[in-house]
């Protein structure tokens, strides 16, 4: 007994750390350890409440199962454990184990109250309402302590006592002050669990122990954050700081209270806080990167345009003189049954309250784009389209065509947010070429509109915009178009046969013709047809991009003066060859999109169904490539770093073909299902102005989507199903009224256009987007829930009612227009009233009032206006 007492603690720790399977050496050591274990017994008695030493070394067996159970010493001196104790107080071998270097709990705490008694007790006052705490001990015999956690914990709450000494005393009036408190809050427990997520052990450093006012918050916002799901929506602006400085703005809490309630219009506050962004941010931007004039060399003249005469334009005018029988049915007014045909190149009279234009262009739309004006210039608004010849007419998409075309350009009069034209839509004028049908047209976007008022010197007239057309032969052509005022007081007497014909249709001569290859190998059918075209967005302008066949894209640049990509041809006209070109997908390329904010990057969509984004400084790989599915069209909106998509169905996977917004990688967002579809999605637009996109699909339905706020994640978006509606949805129906509407055994089974039109008529069910109170109950919604769910597609006759191009307009006086075309040559506009910002009727003066300075005499010189001369404030 007394070696054994010499040699103190490191004898027990050695006899501690025998293997379970061996015994002890003599009885007399164990009941010198007997009573070494009864003497730290009583010191735990001492310093423990009563139970916590059993409670823990139960707790201590249960959380590591392999470890053995350790003996425990009854008050009468007895050993007790799973296994039996001999006579003479021997312990068997499977409860005298332990980890090796581990020291008994009793010893821990006997050095720890030897050496700081005072914070062991403030320890277990602290925390004894926290039962089951146990300290971990490591090699070495040191406490395992988890201090990050309950440190960060500490200090939240110091931080917290802080702030609220430092705030300053709450108005009378206003938000209630426990908002901050109560997300910041929030904000911890959700930061927790994520840190907890390693380990279910609840044990934390006895130096920090948490407060039960900390402990019962967590609880109460686990419980609420499944059910409030109107205060996640209302909060949803406040993620616009990234996530290292979401604190900072839950204490001030300056976003929450204004997402709170509904605006006027009928939607939730938290749906329309990015559309004022958004229009504040693109006002802002188009200052900075758009110009008042470009191309000062590229005026239209009279002599390079010549006008047809009846047999001369014949040729180029689409076959249908009649355009199908078709209804319009206008929710909340009352439906009198009419049913109208339109002749070819006439229009209906524009609706009084709704304000919705249509108009037959004779064949079906597949390119269609707004002419650009300045802000505030009140000018009349123009759309530029195309149309196949025939309603049945179909190309070979890997062969060139030529043939007779015709680019119409109609005019909408003057179009204002919540103001329509009282007059009829027109056409003003038409393009015969001859390179095949047009796939894409893009207007130059800045700098090529002047007022229809400017001076100019005959043959010289006033440009209305810069046109760049892609026709199927693979050339691109670009034309300087002129207000139609000057053409016509140009052309009313130059016919070379016969009379004139009633619609002003004319042969030009372009500025210039763009091609692949170069002078000494220059052959358009390198690359195939030309699908899709992107005008650099940033002035000045001078790149534009196409996208081909065979995957190629190339770029030109318009302002070269180079012997190698600039040939002057004998009609005095240019023939440019791209500086860059490369090889961006494996099959055609089927969009192409600029960045608006930065013109060094672009995004293509291909058949080989990737998406690529692209640096043009560094084209020897894409920033990033997505294979996802096939993609129809792509819109990038100014102010995210990603691109919205539309679809064809027949690789989406079932439940997702549809739109969708996809990061470009940078940021690392998760894809953002915007709107489901049932059909192939032909074509898309965005509004910069509104945050909102467009798509029309081959069910005939037209849906906007309001997009949330796309500079943080979207996985945090809730209720997406309230920020999309339908502008209209068209549908065939029998051409007999006392049929049976809507059944699919009346309609043709058949692809002749002929056949169809003469048993089915079109019928358009439109929304009134004046106001969106109650929406999610009224009949469009519902309709659209439906169509979404149970839509069903009958591929075995000719689709008359598909949508196949939808193009916002890109200007601020216009700014919630939408033009939509499709199958049956019936080309709609629809104004989105509802969806007008207040920062959009702030703007819209001022920009007004910079332009009558700008441009207030624009009679007595031409070209760009004297204002844009001045120096920048």
């Amino acid at each position: 007994m007394a070696s054994s007492a010499a040699r103190g603690p490191p004898c027990r720790e050695r006899s501690l750390r025998e293997r379970p399977g061996r015994r002890s050496g003599s009885a007399g050591r164990s009941r010198s350890r007997s009573g070494e274990r009864e003497g730290e017994q009583r010191v735990l008695r001492e310093v423990l409440p009563a139970g916590d030493l059993d409670c823990e070394d139960e707790r201590e067996a249960a959380k590591s199962p392999k470890k053995p159970v350790r003996p425990q010493v009854s008050p009468g001196g007895a050993v007790e454990g799973r296994g039996e104790s001999s006579a003479n107080g021997a312990v068997p071998s499977p409860g005298a184990a332990g980890k090796r270097g581990r020291k008994g709990k009793a010893e821990v705490l006997l050095l720890e109250l030897s050496q700081a008694p005072e914070p062991i007790r403030m320890q277990k006052v602290l925390g004894s309402s926290e039962e089951g705490d146990v300290l971990e001990t490591p090699r070495g015999g040191r406490p395992k302590r988890k201090a990050a956690k309950v440190a960060l914990l500490y200090l939240q709450e110091l931080a917290e006592e802080l702030m609220s000494a430092c705030q300053p005393p709450a108005p009378a009036e206003g938000a209630p002050e426990l908002e901050p408190e109560h997300v910041q809050r929030k904000r911890r427990s959700r930061r927790r669990k994520e840190e907890d997520t390693d380990s279910d052990d609840p044990t934390r450093d006895a130096d920090f122990v948490p407060s039960q006012e900390v402990l019962r918050a967590e609880e109460e916002e686990e419980e609420e954050e499944g059910s409030d799901t109107l205060l996640s929506e209302a909060s949803e602006p406040e993620l616009e700081a990234p996530r290292g400085h979401s604190g900072r703005t839950a204490a001030t809490g300056r976003s929450k209270p204004q997402c709170r309630g509904l605006a006027p219009n009928g939607f939730h506050n938290s749906i329309m806080a990015p559309v004022e962004k958004s229009s504040s941010l693109t006002c802002s931007l188009r200052e900075q990167k758009h110009s008042q004039w470009e191309f000062p060399d590229w005026i239209p003249v009279a002599h390079r345009w010549m006008c047809l005469s009846d047999s001369e334009a014949a040729p180029y005018l689409p076959a249908e003189e009649k355009s199908p029988l078709f209804s319009i049915q206008r929710e909340g007014i009352k439906d009198d049954g009419a049913l109208y045909r339109l002749n070819r190149f006439s229009s209906l009279q524009p609706h009084p309250e709704r304000l919705d234009v249509s108009f037959f262009v004779g064949g079906p739309v597949w390119a269609m784009e707004w002419c650009p004006t300045p802000e505030g210039s009140a000018a009349p608004q123009y759309v530029a389209v195309s149309c196949h010849r025939s309603m049945e007419e179909t190309h070979s998409v890997s062969g060139l065509h030529s043939g007779p075309a015709l680019l119409q350009l109609w005019g909408l009069g003057v179009l204002q947010t919540e103001q329509g034209s009282p007059n009829k839509a027109r056409l003003a004028y038409a393009i015969a070429a001859d390179y095949g049908c047009v796939w894409d047209m893009k207007f130059c976007p800045s700098g090529a509109w002047e007022p229809p008022t400017t001076a100019r010197t005959h043959p010289q007239m006033s440009r209305l915009g810069l046109l760049a057309a892609a026709f199927s032969d693979g050339r691109v052509v670009v034309y300087a178009l002129p207000h139609p005022g000057a053409l016509h007081h140009a052309k009313t007497t130059q016919v070379k046969d016969g009379s004139l014909h009633k619609h002003l249709i004319c042969k030009v001569q372009c500025i210039a013709t763009l091609q692949v290859g170069s002078i000494q190998a220059g052959n358009a059918s390198e690359c195939g047809q030309c699908f899709s075209l992107s005008w650099m967005p940033s002035k000045p302008h001078h790149h534009l991009a196409a996208g081909f066949y065979d995957g190629t894209v190339a770029v030109w640049n318009l302002l070269t003066k180079s012997l190698l990509q600039c040939v002057q041809q004998p009609d005095a006209s240019l023939k440019l060859y791209p500086f860059q070109c490369f090889l961006a997908h494996d099959h055609a390329v089927r969009s192409i999109e600029w960045c608006k904010a930065d013109s060094n990057f672009l995004v293509t969509v291909g058949s080989d169904r990737k998406i690529k984004f692209w640096d043009l400084r560094r084209l020897y790989e894409p920033i990033n490539s997505i294979k996802r599915f096939l993609s129809t069209e792509v819109a990038w909106l100014l102010p995210y770093n990603g691109i919205t998509v539309a679809q064809d169905n027949c690789y989406a996977s079932y439940g997702l073909c549809g739109i969708h917004y996809i990061d470009a990688g940078y940021l690392g967002f998760k894809a953002y299902f915007v709107a489901p579809r049932k059909g192939t999605v032909w074509s898309i637009s965005g509004s910069d102005w509104l945050n909102t996109v467009a798509a029309g699909d081959i069910t005939g339905e037209l849906v906007a989507a309001v997009l949330p706020d796309l500079a943080v994640n979207p996985l945090n978006v809730k209720r997406s199903s309230d920020r999309r509606f339908p502008v209209y949805k068209a549908d065939l129906l029998p051409c007999s009224p006392d049929g049976p509407e809507g059944t699919e055994q009346a309609l043709p089974r058949t692809h002749r256009y002929s056949e169809m039109i003469a048993r089915s008529y079109i019928r358009f069910q439109d929304t009134d987007l004046r106001s969106f109170q109650n929406f999610p109950s009224r009949e469009p919604m519902r309709r659209m829930h439906m169509q979404e769910l149970k839509a069903e597609l009958s591929l075995d006759r000719l689709q008359l009612e598909a949508l196949h191009k939808v193009r916002f307009s890109p200007n601020l006086d216009s700014q919630g227009w939408l033009v939509s075309g499709g199958q049956a040559g019936i080309v709609r506009v629809h104004c989105l009233a509802g969806l007008a910002s207040s920062v959009g009727h702030q703007l819209l003066p001022e920009c007004r009032a910079r332009f009558s300075f700008l441009y207030g005499d624009t009679s007595s010189s031409p070209g760009p206006p004297e204002g844009s001369l001045l120096p920048a404030e």
